[in-house]
């Protein structure tokens, strides 16, 4: 079954710990610290993949999970930084992190996007060594990486569009004038998704795709279709197929109307595309009848439509000029500047988006009298390192100091020897001990 949404969780990696060592070698006394630094943790990117065509496979599959960096090693040896978790998408897929506020839109076969960042792996003790610290028995933590819930939305990359009411038919429409295969038959909703098909000339190739009918009220969801209509987004012409003797009796020109306040109601600018209005089903009426109803279809649409074309699907008639139609009114694609020429190895293209970092902080005071500071940095700085570590918790006073987090607890009535939190850790800060 076609699938064309789905709700995936990404984790990246944890960056590896850094390592607390030292030289151990012979006739080398007093060896100084070679704690190496933790690898990154792995990302999570999305890669445009052209053998794909729908979001089936996230259906039995919604969890990725990058691998984590490799730990740090005496003798500097730094941990490894494992690759990338890849996760192919269909081309058309648009992805959303509504917690960040980013999108993607993965439209060419490669595209890269960066749905999670892997985590810093800590440093080793070697690069908190100073002339009066020259034995630092602390090393950082690896923090962990980007994760949440994201959303893949497909949109097909048709160049051409039938849209219609429910039995009008564009699924027989779509098999004479393509190779596709779609299910006909003779009652409403025959199409529960969008088919694809490829028509042909000398010298163009197009991909036309058959929307599943709409009613009235499609572009606020019902019958599923304002779904449907997401698929029409990035097409460049449209084909409104309208039944010329719609068995349930109804008006025609009522039936046009309804399909096309929905295409106006959808916005995305559906309603200004150009069109091509295809009366189907010629064969259940008089050939004279048929006629008159194009030229007062043309007299009633004026410019609103490049053409008004007469077709049959059962009997072959009007769809060779259908065909023309649409290769000739189909716009050409915007003119692309020259690449210049690729490397032998080409880079990666990806496109990130991530928010700034705030840097700042705030000073809270909890009812209990515990002070909580609040802030990325100070909270990252509390991640990395172990406060059960004296040497450690010697260290983050000293940053915390620098970064003024210090004056701002003494102007909110800190007190040495208080609870302090961060980042969810409670421990008891003295900034004045030896």
């Amino acid at each position: 079954m076609f699938s064309d949404h789905a709700r995936i969780f990404v984790q990246a990696g944890r960056g590896g710990d850094g390592v607390v060592s030292f030289r151990r070698e012979a006739h080398v006394p007093r060896g100084g610290p070679d704690g190496g630094d933790g690898g990154r943790g792995g990302d999570v990117v999305l890669v445009c993949d052209p053998s794909l065509r729908d979001l089936q496979s996230f259906r039995r599959r919604a969890h990725f999970r990058a691998e984590r960096g490799r730990h740090g090693e005496g003798s500097n040896r730094h941990g490894a930084s494992p690759d990338a978790l890849e996760v192919p998408v269909p081309p058309g897929t648009t992805v959303v992190d509504p917690e960040r506020g980013a999108r993607w839109d993965l439209t060419r076969p490669g595209q890269r996007a960066q749905a999670a960042r892997g985590g810093l792996g800590g440093r080793g003790n070697r690069h908190f060594a100073t002339a009066t610290r020259q034995a630092p028995r602390f090393a950082e933590r690896g923090l962990p990486g980007e994760e949440g819930w994201i959303e893949l939305r497909l949109r097909l990359l048709a160049d051409v569009g039938l849209v219609g009411l429910p039995n009008a038919g564009k699924s027989s429409l779509l098999a004479r004038i393509t190779r596709a295969h779609p299910k006909v038959a003779d009652y409403p909703f025959t199409t529960v998704e969008p088919v694809l098909g490829t028509l042909e000339s000398e010298d163009r190739q197009l991909v036309i795709a058959d929307i599943p009918g709409l009613i009235e009220g499609a572009s606020e969801g019902a019958g599923l279709g304002h779904e449907f209509l997401a698929h029409v987004e990035r097409t460049r012409l449209l084909v409104h197929v309208l039944d010329l003797a719609p068995f349930d009796g109804s008006d025609p020109v009522s039936n046009h109307t309804t399909v096309e306040r929905e295409l106006e109601r959808h916005g995305a600018g559906l309603s200004e595309l150009p069109r091509i209005l295809c009366l189907s089903k010629a064969d259940l009426v008089p050939e004279e009848a048929a006629e008159a109803a194009a030229a007062a279809w043309r007299e009633r649409l004026g410019g609103g439509a490049l053409e008004v074309a007469v077709t049959s699907a059962a009997t072959g008639h009007g769809l060779e000029g259908l065909r023309r139609a649409i290769l000739d009114h189909l716009p050409l694609e915007p003119a692309v500047a020259p690449r210049p020429a690729a490397p032998a190895e080409p880079e990666a293209e990806h496109r990130v988006y991530r928010p700034g970092v705030e840097e700042g902080f705030s000073v809270e005071r909890g009812p209990d009298g515990t002070f909580r500071v609040v802030g990325p940095r100070v909270e990252r700085l509390i991640a990395r390192h172990d406060t059960d570590n004296d040497e450690a918790l010697r260290y983050v006073e000293d940053r915390l100091r620098g970064l003024g987090v210090i004056r701002a607890l003494e102007a909110a009535g800190f007190r040495p020897g208080d609870d302090v939190e961060i980042g969810g850790v409670v421990f008891e800060l003295d900034p004045d001990r030896p």
